[in-house]
């Protein structure tokens, strides 16, 4: 099978967590492009899961949405059933992409004022429900596959108000790198995806919303504006394809080149 056929083949499916708004909506559209079928996850807005599904139809593939809170583990177990029965509806048994890109934020959240709440209902999404999310969905997974985590380039740019959910988007960026070596085994690709700015309705829409933020990120990016979802979806969509199965472990940040050291 050549790679252009591999890439544009309708059997590859992908799993995707918070499908249904910003970045992870780009995603499944991006995938949509390229051949490929998502099963995608949302939170509470059943309207905007249903807009997605409608959007990848007219690309001409499927999507499946599924509701789950990525923060409540107990749930994990019930969520892989209906995966599985998605992937029959897809004549399926197993799939070939997971990218966990759910999250959540609780804005401009400094060290100082930081509360006991905020920090569980973050750790509960960004590392906890990913850590054992990708565990439980271990079996359905073909060998081959290739996982993306999503981080933040707040892991490498530090300031005020990023202490909490810069922390729990570095703990997931080491984590990328243990499933990548356990997983290995497997031929299992596994690499983490650290957005930049980006303007979607993600804390507030504060990069889509605010002229003065935006302008600020502009300014600061070598390429001069914000990041748009196309600019990370494309980018996911593409680490997944074949044109790049030798990337592995490997953190990726996509900034447009934002405040170089």
């Amino acid at each position: 099978m050549s790679i252009e056929t591999d890439l544009n083949s309708s059997e590859k499916i992908a799993i995707v967590t918070g499908g249904s708004r910003g970045i992870g909506r780009n995603i499944v559209l991006s995938l949509a492009r390229r051949g490929v079928n998502s099963i995608f996850t949302y939170n509470s807005n059943r309207a905007e899961a249903e807009k997605v599904i409608g959007l990848v139809t007219g690309a001409g593939q499927k999507a499946i949405a599924l509701q789950l809170d990525t923060g409540k583990a107990a749930t994990f177990d019930a969520f892989v059933q209906n995966v599985q029965a998605a992937l029959r509806n897809l004549g399926a048994a197993q799939f070939d992409y997971l990218v966990n890109n759910a999250g959540n934020n609780h804005g401009n959240m400094t060290f100082e004022k930081a509360t006991e709440e905020e920090l569980d209902s973050l750790y509960n999404v960004h590392f906890k429900g990913v850590f054992f999310l990708t565990q439980k969905l271990l079996s359905l997974i073909k060998d081959g596959g290739r996982i993306v985590n999503v981080s933040t380039a707040r892991t490498r740019l530090i300031s005020p108000g990023g202490a909490a959910y810069g922390s729990m988007k570095g703990a997931v960026e080491v984590l990328t790198k243990y499933m990548a070596k356990e997983l290995g085994p497997r031929r299992i690709a596994v690499n983490v995806v650290a957005p930049g700015a980006t303007e979607t309705d993600f804390s507030g829409g504060m990069v889509r919303d605010n002229p003065v933020v935006n302008k600020r990120v502009a300014e600061g990016t070598l390429l001069g504006r914000a990041g748009v979802p196309d600019d990370i979806g494309l980018m996911i969509a593409s680490l997944l394809s074949e044109d790049n199965r030798w990337i592995n472990a490997e953190r990726i940040e996509v900034t447009g080149g934002y405040v170089l050291p």
